[in-house]
């Protein structure tokens, strides 16, 4: 098992870093995938209504080193909401993405989050059906036909009178699955303009991809990827 929670860039890698803008860290390269850290407020990838940059365009810049012409790709293998913070894996070519995506369900993922309140239990779970309506809001719903099971495990790592830190664990990978749980929980995140308080409209979201552990696609080792909790994060405690 390779842990790179500690371990640094390849020289290589530090050089190339140059064409990384301000705000997105490279954490690992070789020839077969990169793992970076996001930075909230920034896409994966584009959408119809919002073309601004992205980490996908960044990266394909940073794999061409700044050719145009280029050919060189990177593929994208999951997604992180625009306003979510931390670890992103993309694959170098279409056979990686496929073997990372079949595994999927098999990645373990954690998060940290700052919710409202304290919750009457040390950890837990949450499980129940996913629905989105025609607003492209996720909510929890009791029909099988028309959701889809998503389960989250969650512990207190630390409270204050009035907001907690929770770490989680994604057990299914629904679209917006932690933020929905939170919020049924009573506990929403806070900055969550969509499933949250209106007070936290001045808020930015506090959920950080804090872990990836997963099998090499290439090499079939247990690779454990993992960054510090962010400063501002815990700064909601304080």
């Amino acid at each position: 098992m390779l842990d790179w929670s500690i371990m640094g860039t390849s020289r290589r890698s530090r050089l190339a870093a140059g064409y990384l803008p301000k705000g997105v860290l490279l954490l690992h390269e070789d020839d077969h995938i990169i793992v970076v850290q996001k930075p909230a407020g920034l896409l994966t990838m584009g959408t119809r209504t919002d073309k601004t940059t992205t980490v996908y365009a960044v990266l394909t810049d940073y794999v061409r080193r700044g050719y145009a012409k280029s050919r060189k790709r990177i593929f994208i293998v999951h997604r992180l909401d625009k306003d979510t913070s931390g670890i992103l894996v993309f694959a170098k070519s279409e056979e990686i993405k496929r073997r990372l995506q079949e595994g999927w369900k098999d990645v373990e993922k954690r998060y940290l989050a700052v919710v409202h309140g304290v919750p009457d239990r040390t950890s837990g779970m949450e499980s129940c059906y996913l629905a989105e309506n025609r607003a492209h809001v996720v909510y929890a719903t009791r029909d099988q036909r028309n959701g889809k099971l998503s389960q989250t495990a969650w512990r207190v790592l630390e409270s204050r009178e009035d907001r907690s830190l929770l770490e989680l664990r994604l057990l299914t990978g629904r679209k917006h699955q932690i933020r929905v749980h939170l919020s049924n929980m009573g506990h929403p995140i806070l900055g969550d303009r969509i499933y949250g308080r209106r007070t936290d409209a001045g808020h930015a979201l506090a959920l950080h991809a804090v872990s990836l552990s997963f099998t090499h696609p290439a090499s079939g080792e247990h690779v454990t990827f993992e960054v510090e909790t962010p400063h501002a994060l815990m700064q909601l405690l304080r």
